[in-house]
């Protein structure tokens, strides 16, 4: 059930099952760590699952991890859904799960600040490298790709900078070279984008954000195809990942009404970044629907809608300029996240530091997360902000 027109059917159906609801609306919150036997024969027959769906011990999951890790699954398209404690730790553990010592993996130069130090600080002790390549580079990827390549990891959007990749053609280089390809989907979330259709093997989110919507969980989810879940369901396992059934009963909750409030976010953030692609200091707007973002025309083709993530470029700008400008913000609160149902701010003076391979000669990036609230309070308060970064140039 992927297709435009029965997407917010599945988000209220899906992971349904009676053995998870027992008759109920809601997957009941099932806690366990020991899973008790009635006889040998049943402990075996359970083995034999490696805890796929079946109750087995606590950190194979409960009825109520099953439940998300199917509606997700389902969502995303693919053979089946590892949980863990936070989208770093997702990408983290998808990474450890596949690569050993030698590998080689290409990653795009705009990604997410974690998974660069995860690379660069930890994976480069265990002797694996990392190589850094343009976000915009598309069937390009094949001038990086190394005899010793193992993983071609996507971020599409990226992070702070909003480029849109161009991935049937990177996925296709990578197949041909025999590169196993990973995608953060978090943007795309699943009911805009739905990487495995486009060829990804791996398919990765930190569901704290859109999923669970509500700013008070930590979650990451990892859906991979058919070839590569049985790896990554048992290796996930074996490197202690887990999540709690209190966090899986928010998250399903959470995914419920995805739909709706996606619809709204998208709405209002492209109110907004209409309106600043009308001021004076504002250079131009990184939106995926707008046609100045990088990529705009892969984002057209492929994606199903937006949300209210995106970035804007201003002219000029100072360290000074910025701090008055994040702290005279009212309605948008400054913060790491994004997602919920708060409008946050993040702002850059440059990229130095993240970025490897390609570099930014633009002005200061400021990121705005659009939330539920009244797009006109949201604009009053942006006009005011920017009134006194002008003050500060």
């Amino acid at each position: 059930m992927s297709s435009k027109s029965n997407k917010n059917t599945q988000l209220v159906s899906s992971g349904r099952k009676k053995a998870y609801t027992h008759g109920v609306v809601n997957p009941v919150v099932q806690r366990a760590s020991t899973i008790v036997f009635d006889t040998v024969a049943d402990l075996k027959e359970a083995a034999k699952t490696r805890g796929d769906k079946t109750l087995f011990y606590g950190r194979r999951g409960t009825t109520t991890h099953f439940a998300l890790q199917e509606a997700i699954t389902e969502l995303e398209g693919g053979e089946g859904c590892a949980l863990y404690p936070c989208g770093a730790a997702a990408i983290s553990q998808v990474f450890l799960s596949f690569l050993k010592t030698g590998d080689h993996i290409l990653m795009v130069d705009n990604v997410y600040e974690p998974t660069r130090d995860f690379c660069d600080k930890i994976l480069t002790g265990l002797g694996i490298t990392t190589s850094y390549y343009p976000p915009t580079i598309g069937a390009g990827i094949k001038d990086y790709i190394q005899p010793n390549t193992k993983v071609l990891f996507l971020e599409s959007p990226g992070s702070i900078t909003m480029e849109v990749q161009d991935v049937p053609a990177m996925v296709k280089v990578a197949n041909e070279h025999n590169v196993m390809t990973m995608l953060d989907n978090t943007y795309g979330n699943g009911l805009h984008y739905r990487p495995l259709e486009h060829g990804v093997d791996i398919s990765i989110q930190a569901a704290t954000k859109y999923i669970v919507g509500h700013s008070d969980v930590m979650m990451g989810v990892a859906v991979a195809n058919k070839k590569y879940w049985p790896t990554l369901r048992e290796n996930s396992y074996l490197l202690g990942q887990c999540t709690s059934a209190d966090d899986a009963y928010l998250a399903l909750r959470g995914l419920r009404t995805m739909g709706v409030r996606l619809n709204q976010h998208e709405k209002a953030a492209i109110e907004v970044a209409k309106w600043l692609e009308q001021h004076e200091l504002v250079d131009h707007i990184r939106h995926p629907a707008f046609e100045t973002c990088p990529g705009h025309e892969f984002f057209k083709r492929d994606f199903d809608g937006s949300n209210g993530l995106f970035s804007f470029v201003m002219k000029t700008g100072n360290q000074k300029a910025i701090d008055e400008f994040l702290d005279s913000l009212e309605h948008i609160k400054m913060g790491f996240s994004w997602g919920g149902f708060e409008s946050l701010v993040t702002a850059n003076l440059t990229m130095k530091g993240l970025r490897s391979n390609t570099g930014w000669d633009l002005g200061p990036v400021i990121r705005l997360h659009i939330g539920l609230e009244d797009v006109e309070d949201l604009i009053s308060d942006l006009r005011q902000a920017l009134e006194v970064y002008k003050q500060h140039l």
